[in-house]
Order: C-alpha cells, then sequence, then structure tokens
C-alpha cells in the first residue's frame, strides 16, 4: 500500500516584530524552505514587513497576539483588561494567570482580535491563517472566540498537537510545555462547522531548530498536511519587547537555507505547501 504523501507547510513566525527577524524570515522564503509566515498586526515594523514580504510573494497569516507589551490594536480604552496601562501583559504566563483568574474580560478579548485582523488587512495583507502567539489560543476560553473568528472568515488554523518522541527527554522544560500545548489540543471539543485545525510541530524544538532538530522533525513526519513552526532571525538582536528573549535565530535561519535539508525533503517526497495550496488541494 503505497504511503499517503507529506504536505508541510514551514511557518515562521513574528513578523513585524523586529527589523533582524523580519530580515531572516524573508532570506528564509527566498533562500530556504520557509512558504509561509504570521504577522504580529502591532509590531513595530509591521509595514514596513508586509511591504517585504508582499514584494517577494510570501504567504502571510496572522499571529494573533495577547502579550509581549505590544500596544492594542483595538483603543486601548476599548480593552484595559486586555492591555492595562495602554499595552499587552508581558508574557504568556501573564495574560494565561490573568485570564484564568478572571481579570480578563471577554468580551475585550474578541474585540482586539477582530481589531489585529482588521489592522493586518489594512496593512494589505491577504491572510490565509490564523494562529497563536505563544500558542494561548489553545487557552479554555480563549479558543471558541479564536475558533469563531476563524470559522467566520473561513481561514485555517495553527494546532500544536504534536505527540511526545525521545529526544524530548532531554530537555524537560520545553517537553513540559509542549505536552501541555498538545493535551489542550487533543482533549479540545470539535472545532465548528467550516474550521480546519492543521496539525503542527516545532513547539518543542522552538528556538533550538538547527539543522540536526529539523531534520530530526522532518523524518518523524508521517504522512498527511502539517505545519512547521520555525523562528529564522539574522543575528541575536535585542527585543525591546521581550529584552529576556534569547532564542537561536540565526542557527535556525542556517538550518532552513540548508542544502542537506532541501536534500531530505526531496529524499522524503514531502511537498511544501503555503496555507492556500493546503486549501486548494483538498
Amino acid at each position: 500500500m503505497a504511503r499517503a504523501r507529506t504536505r508541510l507547510v514551514v511557518n515562521a513566525d513574528d513578523l513585524g516584530l523586529h527589523p533582524s527577524l523580519d530580515a531572516g524570515i524573508l532570506r528564509a522564503h527566498r533562500e530556504g524552505i520557509v512558504t509561509s509566515t504570521t504577522l504580529l498586526a502591532r509590531g513595530p515594523n509591521a509595514a514596513e514587513a508586509v511591504a517585504l514580504a508582499r514584494a517577494q510573494g510570501l504567504a502571510v497569516g496572522l499571529h494573533l497576539a495577547l502579550s509581549t507589551r505590544l500596544e492594542p490594536a483595538a483603543p486601548a480604552r476599548a480593552v484595559p483588561t486586555v492591555a492595562p496601562g495602554g499595552r499587552l501583559r508581558a508574557s504568556w504566563a501573564d495574560f494565561a494567570r490573568a485570564w484564568l483568574t478572571g481579570q480578563v474580560r471577554r468580551d475585550e478579548v474578541a474585540r482586539e482580535l477582530e481589531a489585529q485582523l482588521a489592522r493586518a488587512r489594512e496593512l494589505g495583507v491577504e491572510v490565509d491563517h490564523l494562529d497563536g502567539h505563544q500558542h494561548l489560543h489553545l487557552l479554555p476560553g480563549i479558543r471558541p472566540l479564536v475558533e469563531a473568528l476563524a470559522a467566520r472568515e473561513r481561514l485555517p488554523l495553527r494546532w500544536p498537537d504534536a505527540l511526545p518522541r525521545a529526544p524530548w527527554l532531554r530537555a524537560p522544560g520545553p517537553a513540559l510545555k509542549t505536552s501541555l500545548l498538545t493535551v489542550l489540543a487533543r482533549l479540545a471539543p470539535r472545532p465548528p462547522e467550516g474550521v480546519r485545525r492543521v496539525s503542527a510541530g516545532g513547539v518543542f524544538e522552538a528556538g533550538r531548530l538547527d539543522e540536526a532538530a529539523l531534520l530530526a522533525a522532518l523524518d518523524a513526519l508521517p504522512g498527511g498536511d502539517f505545519e512547521l513552526g520555525c523562528h529564522p532571525g539574522e543575528g541575536a538582536p535585542h527585543v525591546p519587547e521581550d529584552p529576556a528573549w534569547r532564542y537561536g535565530w540565526q542557527a535556525e535561519l542556517d538550518a532552513l537555507t540548508s542544502p542537506r535539508v532541501r536534500a531530505r525533503l526531496e529524499a522524503r517526497g514531502i511537498q511544501l505547501r503555503t496555507y492556500g495550496t493546503l486549501a486548494s488541494a483538498t
């Protein structure tokens, strides 16, 4: 029996957050295997990044954000519990704690998500999918809001549901976070009609997706449709909105542009896709 084909979206997160990250994303598309990116609509470099992405034909989705000290897309006075003091909360943990203890209004979250989508479109993005910055779209109570938006707009949604693999044992911290997200994804109720959840990996490897890790992730893919998330960038930039953030951006860029990685895709018959071409082929 023939093995089912594997179709893969390689999506780079955080477009618009910092010029060095944008440069890495754009190069990973021009010279490597990145097929898609997701925009932080209120990222300080969003407008310029969108123009550059459009110029080279890079598919763009929306990275719905509820953290990382960004300014809200909605007027700050309209979302005071989402953006206290006029900024989103510093981290995913800060937002999750506030949400789960009832400090954030549901209607304000919905308003902010809608405003981010509107802002992306104002910048000229033909949004082809949704995902959540730091995967906050999987939080109980947040998930229905994001899926309602996806259903209305007929947009597919990243769904980080990767099962544990042996290498996870070497990094207990990332393994625990990734496993928690997998549990939330796999225990979620069925999606609303019209919402397509696309199985996604790369959470465990986030910030550490060097060539060896990328090759291993590709080798672990079964047949079907998947997204692999990544975080390429040039150098080791200081990101003012998240000053403690330290990822291996350059190592990820090197991996994503590696000839050995391209050869592995060809050897395994993995077909690179965007979310748009996934949808048109189903």
